[in-house]
């Protein structure tokens, strides 16, 4: 049940309130209604004996609206019970698991512990001096198999441009949890690392964190924790005792449309394209010196995006903001079963060249998480090449370049109507993220495409 883990983007006009750790959370750091994408690095002290400090790139992709969030690693559905009262439904990524490099001799010879996905529910309660929230979360991609359960309290506070929330909580985990990610199974027992079963333990946690507004949509993150672990944990021999703090710093740019809801007068944006697996490097494709799709395998993709316009021309400038949703199918010419991708991104639009007038040519840029239900096999040959991992989840970008059809040939009807050529870039981001499974490598289609106003 691995494709669990973005089943719920299919809802969003947009692409991914806790790390799945130990809970540390980006908190939220947009208001109802907001819609926002930027990046988090995060260093933490690992809790795998002599592995030292891990370091971590997480994108972060929020919204939240009124049904549907989105956080850095967290996708869900919620419902608002009164004003002080909010539950909510959703899948989180948990960000454990034994290291696929630099491994520690203490893991030598151990089977590969994965990160999972988690099934959550979550319950708060917000009063006048705070917030208490309650959480259940169980393993539902057959990793763990284990169960967590989350209770805390955090408080609101700003001053200014900056908002913070300190935070307690604490965490029961039962024993599947626990023995999986920290035991030592009979089989992998030596002399200097007997077999040990962590059991059930009773994990306490301490965090703050904040956004400061640097103007009006850039914000910056920050958040530092530290987790004391259960007994049975702290005494497994694959795991180094004492406190694990992790601190994590990030940008975010606020993609929130003015007013919200975005009015029903916005069109829906309709792109359908077709295209090609290239080698060509994407650095390349952009400067125009590597364009050919000819490859041995001859794989090719379709596609359907549905979006909407969330800013138009903003701070009065030539740029639009929009988001987009899409299904894609890959067509793998006979070298393994088609399948089905599902992208989520953010596009932002510069429409500002001298001919804009006569003919409205737009550069655009899209970025945000593409999931897939089977790795596409151009992926899977080069990571195999490279003796790397896969991801079905990557990070995925959308360079575009397009021309108003209506311009071209004289017709107010399709001003809104264009033709362009673009990229479908899957990146795992150079293997700086464990959210991305630390993938080195990624693929690039390029497409041509029409899009419409409904």
């Amino acid at each position: 049940m691995r494709n669990a883990r973005l089943v719920l983007i299919s809802l969003l006009l947009a692409v991914p309130p806790a790390g799945s750790r130990a809970g540390d959370t980006l908190a939220d750091p947009l208001p109802e209604g907001g819609a926002g994408s930027g990046g988090a690095v995060r260093a933490e002290r690992s809790p795998y004996r002599g592995q030292g400090v891990h370091y971590d790139y997480l994108p972060v992709n929020l919204f939240l609206g009124e049904r549907v969030f989105v956080h850095a690693d967290r996708v869900g559905l919620k419902w608002d019970l009164d004003a002080t009262r909010r539950l909510d439904l959703f899948l989180a990524h948990r960000f454990e698991g034994t290291p696929l490099e630099r491994v520690p001799p203490v893991l030598a010879g151990m089977a590969i512990r994965e990160p999972g996905t988690d099934l959550g529910l979550g319950y708060r309660h917000r009063a006048a001096w705070g917030t208490v929230f309650g959480e259940y979360l169980r393993n539902v991609d057959g990793e763990s198999e284990g169960t967590e359960l989350r209770a805390g309290v955090r408080q609101e506070r700003a001053s200014a441009r900056l908002r913070y929330w300190p935070q307690a909580m604490l965490i029961w985990r039962d024993a599947k949890l626990n023995n999986y990610y920290y035991g030592v199974l009979p089989g992998e027992a030596t002399a200097a690392r007997p077999a040990h079963e962590p059991g059930a333990g009773l994990n306490l946690q301490l965090a703050l964190h904040a956004t400061y507004a640097l103007g009006e949509r850039w914000k910056l993150l920050a958040g530092v924790s530290v987790t004391q672990w259960a007994g049975g944990v702290r005494r497994s021999p694959i795991v180094q005792s004492g406190l694990q703090p992790a601190v994590s710093l990030g940008l975010l740019y606020d993609h929130s449309p003015q007013p919200w809801p975005v009015p029903d007068t916005r069109p829906l944006l309709v792109k359908a394209y077709y295209g090609k697996a290239t080698d060509c490097d994407l650095a390349k494709i952009l400067l125009w010196r590597c364009t050919s799709t000819s490859t041995p395998d001859q794989t090719r993709i379709t596609s359907l995006e549905l979006g909407r316009t969330l800013i138009e021309r903003l701070n009065g400038g030539n740029v639009d903001i929009a988001a987009y949703v899409g299904l894609l199918h890959h067509d793998e010419n006979g070298r393994q079963p088609d399948s089905w991708q599902l992208n989520a991104y953010f596009k932002s639009y510069w429409y500002g060249l001298p001919w804009r007038h006569r003919a409205k040519t737009r550069f655009g840029i899209g970025s945000g998480l593409s999931y897939a239900s089977r790795v596409p096999f151009v992926e899977g040959q080069d990571q195999l090449r490279r003796n790397r991992p896969t991801s079905k989840l990557l990070t995925y970008l959308d360079p575009t370049i397009d021309v108003s059809v209506g311009d071209l040939v004289g017709s107010r009807a399709l001003r809104d109507t264009y033709f362009g050529i673009g990229v479908s870039h899957r990146s795992g981001i150079f293997g700086f993220s464990q959210l991305l499974n630390n993938v080195n490598g990624g693929s690039n289609y390029i497409y041509s495409y029409v899009e419409f106003a409904l």
